[in-house]
């Protein structure tokens, strides 16, 4: 019986030659995560179910990325409370802020996550790892607490819809272009608890880092999972990464799919997504009118290395205009080093902009660049919901970082061609 990658990797973890959507299994997970918001709650509600042993001390991570460095009281305390549980279990991969960075590019980096895994965390971006060909999604702080102390849960198995990109990429069309324009085309539920499956020539096109970016906003179209089949680019990735055997599945070719999408993207320009919905995307060039007071370049969507050396390229010998704020934040520490041995500190300090060290900082409104009242900001995060950045009257659009490096120079929302 033909079946699709999602479904391949949800029947082997559930010890079942096929899996149908709406089926419900029980299945053994390969990792587990959590964050400094989430994890405590999953912590309290792990003591108060009376187990005292985790299923497994090195499948379990937890990391500090949301409110690190500590902002406030609270905070401390969030950090505190993971901190003594990951003592008191011995759990290997808890990452203190000297060694931390933000989860869902650190995780990859470090090579626990990998293809052909099925992975939970209790944050919706946990579907990031889907760009290594992972099953991967988010879920709730009660059910990482079962999943802790079993290493199973229980899913419904999703239907996959496939996405297919064909074409060649306009100049400064990225991941975060392509997924953008998707969000836009099929709407902020039109994956709704399904799996979405990303294919095609341009996919495969793609560097690593612009498939995490895609996989990672795949939950801003509903989806339970986004995931791309593994190929050669994967196996670059992984290979000297990996801390333990992995395993490529594909679909195949006759699985059937509840949606196919074919979308020729030659004429697509880089893409907005506008107040208030990450699915209210224009083209770039439509809103040049709209002036700035912000910019965030980093996140879990789009903090690697390759992001932050195509800003500094774009923002390489110009500066900041002078009425606005940039931000950028590696997402871990090794990019941060890289980008130390490749120059683009320098560069963005030269820009005039605020270089921090990894954390989740504005993406949420948590700290380290909130909006006033009435400000407007461009950033590479993810979400523009009402108030997400900081006070509900102020505004967010979201771009990828070559966007977001070009509007910082020009004050307003500029295609990257205009400065290059």
């Amino acid at each position: 019986m033909p079946l699709t990658i999602s479904e391949k990797i949800l029947a082997v973890h559930s010890s079942q030659e096929k899996v149908r959507p709406g089926e419900l299994i029980e299945a053994n997970l390969d990792f587990v995560l959590g964050n400094d918001i989430t994890a405590p709650l999953a912590i309290k509600a792990f003591k108060d179910s009376g187990a005292e042993k985790v299923f497994d001390t090195e499948r379990i991570s937890l990391i500090p990325d949301h409110f690190i460095p500590n902002k406030d009281i609270q905070s401390a305390t969030q950090a505190k409370i993971m901190r003594e549980f990951a003592i008191e279990q011995k759990l290997v991969h808890y990452y203190e802020v000297g060694r931390a960075g933000i989860e869902h590019a650190l995780l990859p980096e470090a090579g626990l996550v990998l293809p052909g895994d099925l992975i939970i965390g209790a944050d919706s971006h946990t579907c990031t790892y889907g760009a290594l060909g992972a099953f991967s999604c988010g879920v709730g702080s009660t059910d990482l607490a079962a999943a802790m102390i079993t290493g199973q849960l229980w899913f419904k198995v999703p239907p996959s819809i496939k996405l297919i990109f064909s074409g060649n990429r306009q100049p400064f069309v990225r991941g975060k272009d392509l997924i953008l324009y998707t969000i836009g085309q099929i709407g902020v539920d039109g994956a709704r608890y399904k799996a979405i499956e990303f294919a095609g020539p341009v996919i495969e096109s793609l560097p690593m880092d612009d498939r995490f970016t895609m996989a990672n906003m795949a939950v801003e179209a509903g989806a339970k999972a986004g995931i791309i089949c593994p190929d050669e680019r994967t196996e670059a990735y992984v290979k000297k990464r990996a801390k333990r055997k992995y395993k490529f599945y594909q679909s195949d070719p006759d699985a059937e799919y509840e949606q196919v999408h074919r979308w020729d993207i030659s004429d697509l320009p880089p893409q907005v997504a506008c107040p208030h919905s990450p699915g209210n995307v224009k083209p770039v060039n439509e809103l040049s009118h709209v002036k700035i007071d912000q910019v965030v370049i980093g996140s879990c969507t789009n903090g690697r290395l390759g992001d932050m050396s195509l800003a500094a390229k774009l923002l390489n010998g110009r500066k900041v205009a002078s009425n606005v704020r940039l931000i950028v934040i590696p997402a871990t520490r090794e990019i941060y080093r890289e980008c130390l041995k490749e120059g683009h500190i320098q560069t963005f300090m030269d820009a005039e902009a605020v270089v921090s060290t990894p954390t989740c900082g504005p993406c949420l409104g948590g700290y380290m660049g909130i909006l006033a009242e009435g400000e407007r900001a461009i950033s590479t995060t993810n979400r523009n919901f009402v108030g997400r950045m900081g006070h509900p009257k102020s505004e967010v659009y979201l771009s990828s970082p070559a966007v977001a490096a070009a509007s910082a120079v020009l004050g307003r929302i500029a295609h990257p061609e205009e400065i290059f």
